[in-house]
C-alpha cells in the first residue's frame, strides 16, 4: 500500500518537474527568444519619428489630428503601421471647422457616439498606399473601418475619391504610408444612418410621459387629444370657449393659463396697445379699466396668445364720463360694458366701411354673449348702436399689429334689450306722477265750474268760467 502511494507521487513529480526543466534548459540556451519577446511587445508601443503618423500630428490638418486623439485610435494606427503601408485622405482644416455642419460636429464630439467618430475617420485611412501615377480607372478598397470606398482617376488634373476631389495628392510621404489632402469630409453611409436616427429621436426608447386622461364638462366623454397643428395656425376652439368664466358664472375670475403653443407674446401686444391709448391721449379711462378695474387685460393677452384676434372698439374719456355711478356700481358691469366692446375679429377703419357700404347695416358678434353691435354708414363714417346709444367712429386705427385692432368711438355701447330696459324704468318713474296730477286737475276744474255757475244764477250776476 505505502509502495504504491510513493510510486503516485514519483508519477507526478516527474509530470510537472520535466517541462520546468526543458524550458528552462531552451532558455538559457537560446537567450534571442526572450529579447524578441520583449522587442515586439516595446516595438508596438513605440513608433518611429519617421512615420506619417508623426507627420499628421505635426502638419497642418490640425483639426483631423485632434479627432484622432480624441477618438482615441492612435494605438489602432501605430499597429496598423507597423504592419502595412497606409494611405490617409485628410481634409483641410477648412472643411472641418467651417463646412462642417454644427449639428453633425455636435453627434460626432458626443461621449456616447464614440464609435461614430472612430468609423468616420478609419474611413479615411486604407491600409495600402496609393498613389496618383499608379492609379487608372477606377478601383474599390477596403478602409480600417472595413467598408468599401471607390478611388477614381481620370488622369493628372483629375483624382476622385468616393466624389470628393483630392486637392493635393501626395501632400505628406514617409516610407510607412501616403498622405492626399481632399477638399471636403468622406462620410460613410452608417454613420449618416445613425446621425439621422439620432436627430430623428428614433434611438430614444425612453417612453414619452402622458397626463391622465381629461373629461370634456359639456359632453361629460372622454377628450381626445387634439390633432397637431401648424405654427401660426388659427385655434380650432371658437373664442367663446376659450374665454374664462365671466361675473355671470363666477364672480371675479382669476386670468386662465395660457395654452401649450403661445405662437405670439399676447401680453407684450395688449400692454403695447395700452401704452399707445395712453400716448395717444383722450383714452385714459379705458386703460384704466383694462388694468384696474378689471382683469380683461390679462384675459386679452392670453387670447391673443393663443391665436385668436381682437378689435376693440375704445370709448374716449368724454364718453366714459357720461356712464353714472349706477351703471358702474353692479357687480360684474364693468367687465359686461367692455365685453361688449370687443369683437372676436380683425377689423380696420377700411374694412368696416366697405362692409356697411357693401351691406347696409353689418352685425357683428362680441364677447359678451349672445349680444351683437349693429354698424351701419352715417355721415361718411360708421355708426355703431342704436338711436341715442349709439357712437361714431371717431379716431380710426389707433393701434393696429395683425392681431389686436383699436378703434376710438364717441360713445359707450349698451345692448338694444338694456336701452329698452332704461327707457322703461324712466316711463314708469314720470308715468304716476303725470297720471295723478292730471285727474286731481279735471276733479277740480269741474267742481270750481259746477259751484260758480250756481251762485251766479242765484245772485244774478254775470261770471265766467275760468
Amino acid at each position: 500500500m505505502d509502495f504504491c502511494f510513493v510510486h503516485v507521487i514519483t508519477y507526478f513529480l516527474l509530470l510537472f518537474l520535466i517541462p520546468l526543466a526543458f524550458s528552462h534548459n531552451n532558455q538559457n540556451n537560446n537567450p534571442k527568444l526572450s529579447v524578441a519577446t520583449t522587442t515586439t511587445t516595446s516595438s508596438t508601443s513605440q513608433i518611429n519619428s519617421n512615420s506619417v503618423l508623426v507627420a499628421l500630428l505635426d502638419s497642418h490638418y490640425t483639426e483631423l489630428a485632434e479627432l484622432v486623439e480624441k477618438a482615441m485610435l492612435l494605438q489602432t494606427l501605430e499597429e496598423t503601421v507597423a504592419k502595412h503601408n497606409i494611405t490617409i485622405f485628410a481634409p483641410h482644416n477648412q472643411a472641418l471647422e467651417r463646412d462642417l455642419d454644427p449639428d453633425f460636429k455636435r453627434f460626432l464630439l458626443e461621449p456616447r457616439n464614440l464609435h461614430s467618430l472612430q468609423t468616420l475617420l478609419l474611413f479615411h485611412i486604407i491600409p495600402t498606399r496609393i498613389r496618383p501615377d499608379e492609379q487608372t480607372g477606377s478601383t474599390r478598397h477596403v478602409t480600417l473601418s472595413n467598408h468599401h470606398i471607390q478611388v477614381e482617376s481620370g488622369g493628372e488634373l483629375e483624382w476622385v475619391v468616393d466624389r470628393v476631389r483630392i486637392t493635393r495628392p501626395e501632400v505628406i510621404t514617409r516610407p510607412d504610408g501616403v498622405i492626399h489632402g481632399i477638399e471636403s469630409l468622406l462620410i460613410p453611409r452608417a454613420v449618416q444612418d445613425d446621425f439621422n436616427r439620432r436627430r430623428s429621436l428614433q434611438s430614444i426608447t425612453a417612453v414619452k410621459p402622458e397626463g391622465s386622461p381629461e373629461v370634456d364638462p359639456r359632453t361629460h366623454r372622454l377628450k381626445k387629444p387634439p390633432p397637431p397643428t401648424k405654427p401660426g395656425s388659427p385655434p380650432a376652439l371658437p373664442i367663446y370657449d376659450a374665454l374664462a368664466p365671466g361675473p355671470s358664472l363666477a364672480p371675479a375670475p382669476a386670468p386662465g393659463p395660457g395654452g401649450p403653443h403661445h405662437h405670439f407674446n399676447g401680453h407684450a401686444q395688449v400692454k403695447d396697445f395700452i401704452q399707445t391709448l395712453l400716448h395717444y391721449g383722450g383714452y385714459n379711462e379705458m386703460a384704466d379699466i383694462l388694468v384696474n378695474l378689471t382683469s380683461l387685460a390679462t384675459e386679452m393677452g392670453r387670447l391673443v396668445s393663443e391665436g385668436y384676434v381682437l378689435t376693440v372698439l375704445a370709448p374716449n374719456d368724454e364718453a366714459m364720463a357720461k356712464l353714472t355711478t349706477e351703471q358702474l356700481s353692479e357687480p360684474g358691469a364693468p367687465e359686461e360694458i367692455m365685453y361688449y366692446h370687443i369683437i372676436p375679429e380683425y377689423q380696420t377703419e377700411e374694412s368696416m366701411y366697405n362692409a356697411v357700404r357693401r351691406f347696409g347695416k353689418v352685425r357683428y358678434d362680441t364677447l359678451r354673449i349672445p349680444h351683437k353691435v349693429v354698424a351701419e354708414e352715417a355721415d361718411g363714417s360708421v355708426k355703431f348702436g342704436h338711436g341715442d346709444g349709439s357712437a361714431y367712429l371717431f379716431d380710426p386705427d389707433i393701434y393696429t399689429d395683425g392681431r389686436i385692432s383699436v378703434q376710438g368711438v364717441d360713445g359707450v355701447l349698451f345692448p338694444v334689450e338694456e336701452l329698452e330696459k332704461e327707457k322703461g324704468k324712466e316711463a314708469e318713474r314720470v308715468k304716476p306722477a303725470s297720471r295723478s296730477s292730471h285727474a286731481a286737475k279735471v276733479v277740480v276744474k269741474q267742481r270750481r265750474g259746477k259751484l260758480l255757475e250756481a251762485a251766479c244764477w242765484m245772485f244774478g250776476l254775470p261770471c265766467k268760467n275760468p
